[in-house]
């Protein structure tokens, strides 16, 4: 009995435990259950939402990079990314025939595409980016034949750049995804890239439609387009002289220029050579780079790492990945803008600016100072030789510019003072970056206050002559720009205008002056003495002469004193800096060639003819007018120079001082023949066709009739022909008197450049002039033996002559 006791007990607290725990579990349950539908309620309303919401990203269209005259320089056209959605693909063999397809369509890998569609979760994998619409029309018909839903084609947009690698350096380029990677591309991503928009839908789990429609469209926003101050015509000349002088002076650490409105700070070409392709940008350009890459194996360093690596499969992983690192350092290089990242000593250059200077100060005069050179001049001991061995002897401030003397600066520098040269070289914006708006602008490098004041006086001397501190390019013709232009120290700027989608514009650059620097009167005695060194045949930058304008600039050549062999220099920059038209200038060209090879490094021989060449290119086309008329250019023959055989600069320097006028054909670095032929007699002004391939084929030229012309209709019909032209006559001319002879005749074949000569009515021509220039006699009006007068006096015509 009292078993039976027991065990109904225990039941009993059994089931009074059991109901506890019941009803403990049904007060968690409900707990939670009012946790989840009343507390968290809206927590999981907007997570069941964001399920069934399949949100699709509309890119929006980057903006437009232009010219200054809205040429195209970078755009966006449509492409479309192929993705996948391995959730939509209803089995294996739906997915193997997908992957076979798109595999040898695409030309990716089969093994890839069938490992991101195992992804049965997945509702995106991308399989190739920026697909043309030929390739995306081909994938549609086969979804739609197949009846396949697990192929998507998301359209986005690819940059294009139509000039190839123009300014390259300067407009960048763009990721995969669209975005900008370098250069302005990088710069101006926030106004070049737009908003993208956005397509929601509802969708079950499967990928297929809700019960219920939802469907909401945010419309993205385009970006807005950039114009720049870039001239693509200046441009082209600028990066044509720069390509052909890396080739023709063997440069090994690359080219640079750039030409400046030395009124604005306005940009109007950069450049810097070898370069790249922003279409490819991963693709080395440089045949130089190209070799160090491929045969990076034969460079000491990595063949001491292979060497100690015994295992051959390792030494061959380790090779690899040498080699790709090469490949990242050589494509960083050619990305990279060295006109304003890499400093550099600038050299004589510089003694525009301490000219400038010591002319402001007043401590010399033009022709007022003079300056002894021996040779050398000797500072705190040490023996600082000239580049003129025999020495200058006794010179003028002019002369000291003229001639590049170092002596005369060092002296020129110990009377600014190091107080005075620091406050003006700080000033001229050296000491800071310039603010261009590009990306990876460098600082200098210069020796503060207390190292210029050291007793010795060596530091002030060689910085005098532009050593032992280092600037930027376009530090450097920032600072030379206000020098000349009046004395006004400008910020330098490459994007000019912000316009919308609907060409309205967003916003507007305005010229910023930061300072005056040196006095108008300065600036303009510095012009005076750069025009000189150019336009005087003892000048040291005569290689650099234009005929017709006025050119003025400096020459420099600087050390790498940092990039010694043996304590020996033996790396040199060569640089050049013109200005146009010296009596009131209105820009700068600066070109520098690092580390040119060959017997003669000077600046002023191997880099003035390449800016010389480029201001040719552009002088006419900014619409500087020449200094000499028609009438005068053709009242003075000259004798072509016999260029044949020289480099292309050396060809073009000849031709320019001879006031001549060229033009190239061909992309070759020598001349190979020459039209007219070296000796020839033509009117100054006329052009020379320098021809620098085999393979460029002489152009033969229709002459044009100019008979019953005025002058100013013979000129533009023959120059617009690709001739050359002799007047004979001007003065009847001026008075509005017809062209009545030509030779050659209308409709003759001739040598492109050949010289029309053409004489005006009422011009007899004397005898010399009808034996060089009118050789068919029988069409030469003849000059009579005497001539009579209003009043009956008969005058012998050799009293005439």
């Amino acid at each position: 009995m009292k078993n039976n006791n027991n065990v109904s007990t225990m039941k009993r607290k059994m089931n009074i435990v059991l109901a506890v725990l019941v009803f403990i579990g049904f007060g968690i349950l409900i707990g939670r259950l009012y946790s989840l539908q009343i507390v968290d309620e809206d927590n999981y309303r907007i997570s069941a939402i964001r399920q069934q919401l399949r949100p699709t990203t509309i890119n929006a269209q980057r903006g437009t990079i232009y010219d200054r005259n809205l040429k195209t320089l970078a755009a966006s056209a449509t492409v479309w990314t192929v993705t996948i959605s391995p959730a939509e693909i209803k089995d294996e063999a739906q997915l193997i025939k997908i992957a076979d397809f798109l595999s040898e369509l695409l030309e990716v890998d089969r093994e890839k595409i069938l490992e991101r569609g195992a992804k049965k979760a997945s509702y995106y994998e991308v399989i190739k980016q920026r697909v043309e619409k030929d390739i995306a029309d081909k994938i549609t018909a086969f979804t739609l034949e197949n009846e396949i839903k697990g192929v998507h084609l998301v359209e986005n947009s690819r940059r294009y750049y139509p000039y190839g690698r123009l300014a390259s350096t300067v407009l960048g380029f763009t990721t995969n995804d669209n975005a900008g990677a370098y250069g302005l591309e990088s710069h101006y991503e926030k106004v070049l890239a737009g908003t993208p928009g956005m397509v929601v839908s509802a969708k079950n789990a499967k990928s297929g439609d809700m019960p219920y429609s939802y469907e909401r469209q945010y419309a993205p926003v385009d970006g807005n387009s950039i114009v720049l101050t870039i001239d693509e015509v200046i441009q082209h000349s600028l990066e044509r002289h720069l390509e052909t002088a890396v080739i023709e002076h063997n440069v090994q650490q690359r080219a640079v220029g750039i030409v400046m409105d030395v009124h604005t700070g306005a940009i109007l070409a950069m450049s810097t050579k070898p370069d790249f392709d922003p279409n490819q940008p991963n693709v080395l350009v440089d045949p130089a780079a190209i070799a160090r890459v491929e045969n990076i194996e034969q460079d000491p360093e990595v063949a001491a790492i292979l060497a100690g690596i015994a295992d051959e499969q390792k030494r061959a992983e380790k090779l690899e990945e040498l080699r790709l690192k090469a490949l990242g350092e050589e494509q960083f290089a050619q990305w990279r803008n060295k006109a304003i990242s890499d400093p550099y000593e600038p050299g004589s250059v510089f003694k525009i600016l301490t000219g400038s200077m010591a002319l402001d100060l007043g401590v010399t005069q033009t022709e007022g100072n003079t300056y002894h050179c021996p040779g050398f001049h000797i500072v705190a001991g040490r023996r600082k030789a000239c580049w003129k061995a025999a020495g200058h002897g006794t010179i003028t401030f002019t002369e000291a510019m003229k001639f590049s003397c170092n002596p005369a600066f060092m002296m020129i520098g110990a009377a600014i003072g190091p107080m005075e040269f620091d406050n003006y070289f700080e000033r001229y914006g050296l000491k800071e970056a310039t603010g261009i708006d590009l990306p990876g602008e460098a600082d200098g490098i210069f020796d503060d206050y207390q190292t210029l004041a050291k007793e010795s006086g060596e530091e002030l001397a060689s910085s005098s002559f532009g050593q032992t501190f280092k600037v930027t390019p376009i530090q450097l013709c920032t600072a030379v720009a206000a020098a000349v232009n009046g004395g006004k120290l400008m910020e330098p700027y490459i994007v000019s205008q912000i316009i919308d989608p609907d060409g309205n514009v967003v916003s507007e650059t305005v010229p910023t002056m930061r300072r005056q620097v040196i006095s108008s009167e300065t600036s303009e005695k510095i012009c005076g003495i750069l025009e000189k060194v150019v336009c005087d045949p003892d000048g040291s930058g005569k290689n650099a002469y234009v005929p017709g304008y006025r050119v003025g600039g400096k020459t420099g050549t600087s050390e790498k004193l940092d990039a010694k062999e043996n304590g020996e220099v033996t790396k040199r920059v060569s640089s050049f800096l013109g200005i146009a038209p010296a009596n009131d200038p209105q820009i700068c060209v600066l070109v520098l060639l690092d580390e040119a090879y060959l017997e003669n490094v000077f600046g002023s021989v191997i880099v003035a003819p390449v800016v010389g060449a480029i201001m040719a290119d552009i002088l006419p086309y900014l619409g500087v007018e020449q200094q000499y008329t028609e009438a005068e250019a053709a009242k003075f023959e000259v004798k072509v120079p016999y260029v044949t055989g020289k480099a292309v600069h050396d060809a073009i320097a000849a031709v320019n001082i001879s006031e001549l006028k060229y033009k190239l054909s061909g992309d070759g670095v020598n001349v190979i023949r020459q039209l007219p032929a070296a000796g020839e007699s033509c009117p100054k002004g006329s052009t020379v066709i320098l021809y620098t391939d085999e393979e460029t084929e002489q152009k033969m030229i229709t002459v044009p009739s100019v008979i019953g012309l005025s002058a100013q209709q013979a000129n533009r019909t023959i120059l617009n022909a690709g001739l050359n032209i002799r007047l004979l006559g001007t003065e009847a001319a001026e008075t509005g008197a017809k062209v009545s002879y030509q030779n050659p005749a209308e409709g003759e074949q001739v040598d492109e450049g050949t010289v029309v000569t053409v004489m005006f009515e009422g011009y007899t021509p004397t005898a010399a002039e009808a034996a060089a220039y009118l050789p068919k006699e029988e069409d030469i009006p003849q000059r009579p033996d005497t001539y009579t007068t209003e009043t009956g006096l008969e005058i012998p015509a050799e009293l005439l002559q």
